[in-house]
């Protein structure tokens, strides 16, 4: 298909996102929820849905919906109800699902992003609510999968907040930063791990296409289970051309489920869209309505961290630091809180920066560490830092003394004592080494004094070599001018 084709329509594109909370236990019943457990251990009659047991909502699982609700920029409600989601799957023992419909716990919120050109853009959020999830089916690995699929229930009853966007997204890219904020904004306030790996992130997309400038939307098709960002933007991709391609030959969009098949990079048709009167969807029986107090809600409120929005923000107007650097220190809470401590110890936070997303990132890769792990600590960072900003040493000398901190865990100072690498300023000491120095190169001081000025950078090398690069740089430079004259 034709670039020019493609460009007449315009994609439509909401996300539905699901995030398991971070909690010990799982939402109606106190079986855990860790991962990695042998199949169908964490198990107990409530999530197994068998007769006569019944559900106890866990506190700490509504503490954090609520503060993931409130970084999504969500109006809380003060009352809202559980309600059945009921069908049929080997997964679902209860035959049903807890959910919310009409009333759920949160609603009106909003996600701003940051687009490829450099401007900001603003996606709705239409609700968040919260849900107990399914069983794992596995359909695979085993000697039978040709015959029988087999199924572990410990995910069941496992807590989630599932939070639906408006069709304000536009474009896969679009998407896939809508994804990355809101991740970081659960990451941020502890509300979840979102290790997609282990199913803690989940996303389904809403795709319609329709005509550029046309108010109506197109027919929409849904693409579930896309377990990972780099799947995200593929299979969105290949569905937008799917339904182009389909319009422009005649035919029509129809309202289906799709997944995405990585392997081969497209979308096929799972079942007909359902719909939400397919569920039966009543009000719980055994659960009271879920009453959120303004005095509990302030509570939950007061406990949130700053979130990165505003971290980005004060850390561009307290700090002088570049939107992208900014964008870069808070891409995790960890580097957010590194990067300002090192910044306070240093007293030169865009030299604190500069150091953590570079030397310090890269010994992290190389070294295959987190940045917990790191045996260089923000303040030892700082303190190194602060050595370059006050002229202890130059920044070259620094890059040879940052090995060291990270092999023994010293401190620059002292390595710099012991090792006697402090910066010489001292004018008489350097002036005698430039001496040397053009004494011993006259070829070079001959060339500059004819106008190849150029050499200047030969002759200020060579005096830094002979001071194994303690030598105040600035200095060297200006008395090398100076001396010749």
């Amino acid at each position: 298909m034709s670039p020019g084709t493609l460009d007449k329509y315009e994609p439509v594109i909401g996300l539905e996102v699901h995030v398991q909370l971070a909690t010990r236990t799982k939402i109606f019943c106190a079986c855990p929820t860790g991962f990695g457990a042998p199949p169908n251990t964490n198990v107990c009659p409530v999530c197994l849905g068998l007769p006569g047991a019944l559900p106890v909502l866990n506190r700490r699982v509504v503490e954090m919906a609520v503060q993931g609700a409130l970084a999504l920029n969500c109006q809380v409600r003060g009352e809202s109800i559980f309600a059945r989601k009921n069908y049929f799957y080997p997964d679902l023992p209860k035959g049903y699902q807890i959910s919310q419909y009409d009333r759920p716990l949160a609603e009106h919120g909003h996600v701003d992003i940051l687009l490829d050109d450099g401007g900001s853009k603003r996606i709705g959020v239409t609700r968040v609510h919260l849900e107990d999830d399914a069983g794992k089916s596995m359909h695979e690995g085993f000697r039978d999968s040709d015959r029988y699929t087999y199924v572990d229930l410990n995910r069941t009853g496992t807590p989630l907040i599932e939070i639906v966007s408006e069709p304000d997204i536009r474009s896969s890219s679009e998407a896939y930063a809508y994804l990355t904020e809101l991740k970081l904004l659960m990451q941020f306030c502890g509300v979840s791990t979102c290790d997609m790996e282990k199913g803690h992130l989940r996303c389904d997309a809403n795709v319609s296409v329709r005509l550029r400038g046309a108010e109506k939307f197109g027919t929409k098709a849904e693409v579930k289970n896309l377990n990972s960002f780099r799947f995200l933007k593929q299979a969105l991709d290949y569905e937008i051309v799917r339904q182009v391609e389909l319009i422009e030959s005649g035919g029509r969009v129809v309202q289906e489920t799709r997944l995405y098949n990585p392997a081969v990079g497209e979308t096929f048709s799972m079942r007909s869209k359902e719909h939400a009167h397919d569920y039966r969807y009543f009000p719980e029986p055994d659960l009271l309505p879920l009453r959120i107090a303004p005095g509990w809600r302030a509570e939950i409120e007061a406990a949130m961290p700053e979130l990165p929005p505003a971290k980005r923000a004060r850390f561009i107007s307290g700090f002088g630091l570049r939107p992208y650097d900014a964008d870069v220190l808070t891409q995790t809470r960890e580097m957010s809180e590194y990067f300002e401590r090192a910044a306070n110890a240093s007293g030169d936070p865009r030299g604190a920066a500069n150091w953590v997303m570079g030397d310090l990132a890269a010994a992290l890769k190389a070294d295959g560490k987190e940045l917990a792990d790191s045996p260089v600590s923000a303040e030892q960072l700082g303190e190194l830092v602060a050595l370059i900003a006050k002229g202890g040493i130059s920044g070259k000398l620094a890059k040879e003394i940052f090995p060291k901190m990270w092999s023994t865990g010293e401190s620059a100072a002292v390595i710099v004592e012991r090792e006697g690498l402090r910066q010489i300023s001292d004018t008489g000491a350097i002036e005698k080494i430039i001496a040397e120095v053009i004494a011993a190169n006259p070829k070079q001081v001959d060339q500059y004094r004819g106008g190849k000025t150029a050499v200047i950078g030969f002759l200020v090398g060579q005096v830094m070599k002979a001071s194994r690069g303690q030598a105040n740089p600035q200095l060297v430079n200006d008395l090398m001018k100076k001396a010749l004259g």
